[in-house]
């Protein structure tokens, strides 16, 4: 082995050059656990200056509640290993290693070599909550987004975890309203597949062959307005992973054809292409039609009906579940004042005696829009939603100035578009009435500027 001779003053001049161009901090303190040493970057990272630390003791540079890495090396006289300290007045996150000083065989001291994984912390925070909004992106309810104790929804419940273990292909069969989406969004966040994506198709807002063009894709050149290079389809995306295919009765025979191949040979073909592309794609469809009235008037095919069905679970109506009303309505407060921000506590009985007595033809979204809009029509001071804010029940029917007799449920689904232009007046009146005073403004709505702005934009309101 070849020996380097290095003569004193050398040595120590190369160990003062490595002391002050490491990009670790160090920190040495003496055998009472005063500082008596730091390099420049042990400053950069801690935020003290040089003359600030020198004759501090070890616990000066350490956020409150930590424990010392120097004081832990003087009392036992051992090294200690990766230990995570939070720094100040800078904040910053460190992984912290020290050893004894020993000369002649007697403690001198304690040396600290600190890590700054600040950075490496933000990237994983960031990760983390960019994975977080993926998920959610990809899917937009959990498990725990079914509500409900009645016994018709907890053999749901069982049927979905158990249907989540299986890669079987599943029917949800329900009426419009019952929320399908939501039970098929849990079987695929349960499922092995949870960490790939969910891909939901409205069957019935397409074409039959744009619908084609969606689900299996398309070669470049395919037809007008394909773009260059082609395109993956929703099959693609949906690779290991769940797609769910929504009123599912709506597709065309011929597009029934090139579904059942899928289901039997795992692969599809773009419009246009000449060769078959594998697929794992975990389906689960919908339907809020009676399938085997349609495969009997030939509008569904039959092969693909029990292709769909290995296991068909059927959700219940609202008011075939009636005692889960006062948890979903609850519920609903909760997701409302989140989104309108007011604060409303409860829901009277009596309300919800109005509640239990309506067939709610429009099932769980019926409900969800019924409590919105009572929310919307509440005072600002009112906490209780009561009978009197929910006059559609109360009168049960409703009659017009032609004296014709017309449910309250007859379109459901406007009921969306009733509460947004509802809220929009409202606000929009108050708004002038402190004469554009934005501030004000949101303290009469008893919610944040900020919510009001979002409001303003959403509504249009100079």
């Amino acid at each position: 082995m070849l020996k380097i001779k290095i003569n004193s003053m050398d040595y120590q001049g190369m160990l003062e050059a490595v002391f002050l161009a490491t990009q670790d901090a160090i920190s040495v303190v003496n055998e009472k656990g005063l500082h008596i040493l730091v390099n420049p970057a042990y400053t950069k990272i801690t935020g003290i200056d040089y003359d600030d630390v020198i004759g501090k003791d070890a616990l000066f540079d350490i956020e409150e509640g930590e424990e010392s890495v120097h004081m832990k090396v003087l009392s036992t006289k051992k090294p200690v290993e990766n230990t995570k300290l939070k720094l100040r007045p800078s904040g910053k996150t460190v992984v912290a290693q020290a050893a004894p000083i020993i000369v002649n065989g007697e403690m001198k001291g304690s040396v600290a070599v600190l890590h700054d994984i600040s950075g490496i912390k933000d990237l994983t925070d960031k990760l983390e909550e960019a994975e977080k909004k993926l998920r959610e992106l990809t899917y937009k309810y959990r498990p725990e987004d079914i509500i409900g104790e009645s016994e018709a929804i907890k053999e749901v419940k069982r049927l979905i975890e158990k249907a989540a273990k299986v890669p079987a292909t599943i029917l949800l069969r329900g009426e419009s309203g019952t929320g399908k989406e939501l039970f098929a969004n849990s079987i695929h966040a349960q499922s092995s597949r949870s960490r790939n994506n969910f891909v939901r198709v409205n069957c019935a807002a397409l074409s039959d062959s744009l619908l084609e063009s969606e689900l299996f894709g398309y070669e470049e050149g395919s037809f007008t307005g394909a773009l260059r290079g082609g395109k993956k389809g929703l099959f693609e995306e949906a690779d290991k992973g769940t797609i769910f295919l929504d009123e599912i009765s709506e597709i065309s025979l011929n597009t029934q054809a090139k579904l059942l191949r899928v289901l039997q040979e795992k692969e599809i073909m773009r419009v246009g292409g000449n060769k078959n592309i594998p697929v794992d794609a975990r389906v689960i469809a919908a339907t809020n039609v009676d399938l085997v009235k349609s495969v009997q008037e030939g509008k569904f095919r039959e092969d693909l009906f029990y292709r769909l069905s290995i296991l068909p679970i059927y959700i219940p109506p609202l008011r075939e579940r009636r005692e889960d009303i006062p948890l979903l309505a609850k519920s609903f407060i909760a997701k409302f004042n989140d989104e309108y921000g007011r604060n409303i506590v409860d829901i009277s009985n009596e309300a919800l005696k109005v509640l239990m007595a309506h067939d709610w033809p429009g099932n769980v979204r019926e409900l969800e829009n019924i409590i919105g809009r009572s929310i919307i029509y509440m005072n600002i001071n009112e906490r209780v939603i009561n009978t009197i804010h929910l006059p559609q029940l109360n009168a049960g029917k409703i009659q017009n100035n032609d004296n014709c007799i017309v449910s309250v449920s007859e379109d459901v689904t406007a009921l969306e578009n009733i509460l947004n232009k509802a809220e929009s007046e409202y606000i929009e009146n108050i708004y002038f009435k402190f004469k554009k005073n934005k501030t004000q403004t949101a303290k009469a709505l008893g919610i944040s500027l900020r919510s009001l702005y979002y409001k303003m934009e959403k509504y249009n309101i100079i």
